[in-house]
Order: C-alpha cells, then sequence, then structure tokens
C-alpha cells in the first residue's frame, strides 16, 4: 500500500526517505494536509517578496526565497538538495550552473541580449533544470521569476490563464512547454507564460 503523503502520480519530484523525515509540522498525514500547509507557507513568502523589490539574480537571495517557502514545512527548505532526482543537475554542479545562470541573465539583461519576457522565460526554465532544491523547484522558479519581471520593470506571467499551475491540464501544458525548451525550443514555454 502507498503512503498517502508521498503519493505523486502529477509528475512531482519525489523526496527520499530522509527527505521526509525533515517534515516539520507533525500534524500532517496525508498528501491534502501537506499541499495545506505548503500553500500556507507559500502566501507568507509571497507577502514577504512582493513588499519591496528584490535582488532576485543572487544565489543567497534565492535560498531565502525558498527558505521563507517552505520552510515552516520542510527542514531542508532552501538548501541545495544532495540527492539526485527524477530532474536537474547532479547535485555537485548546482552551485556551478546556478551561478553560471545568474551571470547569464545578468548579462542578457545588460546587453538586451532578448526582449524581457523572452530573459524571464530562459530564467524560469534553466531554474527549473537545475533544480537546486529537493522539492517546489516549479513554484519557486515562478516566483523568482515573476520578481526577476518586476525588477526589470514589466508585470509578473499569468503562468497559463491565470489558473493555478497545479491543475492537471494546465500542469500537463506547462511540463510539455518545460520540456520543449529542454531541447532550446522556447515558443511554447513563451506562450505559456503570457495566456
Amino acid at each position: 500500500m502507498s503512503d498517502p503523503l508521498i503519493e505523486q502520480s502529477d509528475g512531482s519530484t519525489p523526496l527520499t526517505p530522509e527527505e521526509l523525515e525533515e517534515l516539520v509540522p507533525s500534524y500532517i498525514a496525508i498528501r491534502s494536509e501537506l499541499n495545506e500547509a505548503e500553500q500556507a507557507n507559500i502566501s507568507e513568502a509571497e507577502e514577504w517578496a512582493f513588499r519591496r523589490k528584490r535582488k532576485v539574480l543572487d544565489r543567497s537571495f534565492l535560498s531565502t526565497l525558498h527558505k521563507k517557502m517552505f520552510g515552516n514545512v520542510w527542514g531542508w527548505a532552501g538548501k541545495f538538495r544532495k540527492t539526485e532526482k527524477n530532474i536537474g543537475m547532479d547535485p555537485a554542479q548546482i552551485e556551478v550552473q546556478l551561478q553560471e545562470l545568474i551571470d547569464n541573465c545578468k548579462y542578457w539583461i545588460d546587453n538586451n541580449t532578448y526582449e524581457p519576457d523572452e530573459i524571464a522565460t530562459r530564467f524560469h526554465h534553466r531554474l527549473v533544470y537545475i533544480h537546486p532544491y529537493s522539492n517546489g523547484n516549479g513554484r519557486h522558479s515562478r516566483l523568482a521569476t515573476d520578481l526577476l519581471l518586476i525588477s526589470i520593470g514589466r508585470e509578473p506571467f499569468s503562468w497559463g490563464r491565470e489558473s493555478s499551475v497545479d491543475t492537471k491540464e494546465t500542469r500537463a501544458e506547462y511540463i510539455a512547454a518545460l520540456r520543449a525548451a529542454d531541447g532550446h525550443e522556447f515558443e511554447a514555454l513563451l506562450a505559456f507564460v503570457r495566456c
């Protein structure tokens, strides 16, 4: 019998038994309770994040943002993962690849390499691709991307018809667009983020 807390059929990143042991609230026993606790934590983090302009292109800030989003729920929040996942870089490459992304993004902004929406889309895709944390990378990278857009004078993305990316149909479209971007085809993701 599967554990209702860790049952994952939606393409989420699976957690190891050691990562699951770092669940902070002791009352959580089923997936819906976990989702509710995480969403409450994310809402608090959004309030904090949008209070003022943030220096998003900074490794320390990105980890602080993840900790603000998930720290009330997970002990590993804000810490780079140490385990292999079904997506993402080798854990030994996370810091190097994240710094490379930050440096590239700064260059793209300073040199108008791409339009602002494409800069943000490429930033988002690469941050998800690196997958720095044990879980919550999609939600983290969407919020980080919206903060990046605000920092360059743009409106946040709508992320798929202004509905939650957590709905089954919208999530499937989002994941398909990310996979296309893995092959350097960004058109679907660019369309998704502003539809």
